[in-house]
């Protein structure tokens, strides 16, 4: 009796009952023993969630909305990072799933074969957040990251630029779902729509802004420093901004900038900084709901489940607007 009161089934109690057991486990401070429920359900009340690196604010931001929207259910969220490295996202996938968690929410950069034959393997609820790599065809949260990027090259444009550089990820094979890529090809887009060369235009940067910084200072130092830039992520953008000052460059008088991802800090950039921003909030609340539900995941059946969070531009200073 005692179990149904406290796990809410599988039979009904009535009401009096209900009462009387409540008030007895208040005397008493009883617990129950979640190893037991865990090892009863084989399910535990964990969450999940793995994500490249929560060092760079765009993951920090991500990882808190996740733990927040969980609560709301709930739940606690494990977390892992694999600073990008494929071998350590199959660790955290076999750890996190051989702890039974109730669902995994996957940020992958580029999600290798070995790890998607992990996920097949288990009889886990698996939902992609931010990317969707082709190796698995899962249930997904994204951003239109190329519609906002357009948005976002398209405002500099309307500036009366010349043309628009774009600060990109490390040259190689595109990532299908990856969002960088996503970022690049909205860029070049919208400046085949405006008639403008993209050759020689696009320049390599890793994602986070030390790294950033440094290419950003031999990118303003070359002898064709372009009129303006945009950024596939904000970290980058607040490298390239710490590059300009450095370099004595006006910003947004003699360069324009825009980056992607809005996160905090880019209110707070000297001067602060136009962006396309998503709402992580409610992308975090989706995919806890999404990870949680019954029938999101059935083993061996094929989903096409994606839910695609509009971008929006926000202007701040740094794209020349007062």
């Amino acid at each position: 009796m005692v179990s149904y009161v406290i796990n809410n089934g599988p039979r009904p109690v009535a009401p009096a009952t209900r009462e009387r057991v409540l008030a007895a486990i208040k005397e008493l401070g009883y617990r129950p023993d979640r190893v037991a429920q865990a090892m009863a359900s084989r399910r535990t009340d964990l969450i999940g969630l793995i994500i490249p690196d929560a060092r760079q604010p765009f993951f920090g931001e991500m990882a808190h909305a996740v733990e927040q929207a969980a609560s709301e259910r709930g739940k606690m969220v494990l977390v892992g990072n694999t600073d990008y490295v494929g071998e350590r996202e199959v660790h955290y996938l076999r750890a996190f799933l051989g702890m039974r968690v109730s669902g995994l929410i996957l940020v992958s950069h580029a999600l290798n074969d070995l790890a998607a034959a992990e996920i097949e393997a288990w009889d886990a609820r698996v939902v992609l957040m931010h990317e969707r790599p082709e190796a698995i065809d899962d249930v997904a949260v994204v951003t239109d990251d190329l519609g906002g990027a357009q948005l976002a090259v398209r405002h500099l444009l309307e500036h009366g630029y010349e043309y628009v550089a774009c600060m990109g990820g490390i040259a190689e094979t595109p990532a299908v779902g990856d969002p960088v890529s996503d970022h690049v090809e909205g860029w070049r887009r919208a400046m085949d729509e405006a008639g403008i060369s993209t050759e020689g235009r696009l320049f390599e940067a890793l994602y986070n802004r030390y790294d950033a910084y440094q290419a950003a200072l031999k990118i303003l130092s070359g002898p064709e420093r372009p009129p303006a830039i945009f950024c596939s992520t904000d970290d980058q953008a607040i490298g390239l901004l710490r590059a300009a000052r450095e370099l004595r460059i006006d910003v947004p008088g003699e360069l324009a900038v825009a980056g992607f991802d809005d996160i905090k800090e880019a209110a707070l950039t000297d001067p602060p900084l136009t962006t396309i921003a998503s709402d992580r909030s409610a992308m975090a609340r989706a995919a806890v709901d999404l990870v949680l539900d019954d029938g999101v995941r059935v083993a061996g059946a094929r989903r096409e489940r994606l839910k695609v969070f509009p971008s929006r531009l926000v202007v701040r200073h740094s794209c020349g607007c007062a």
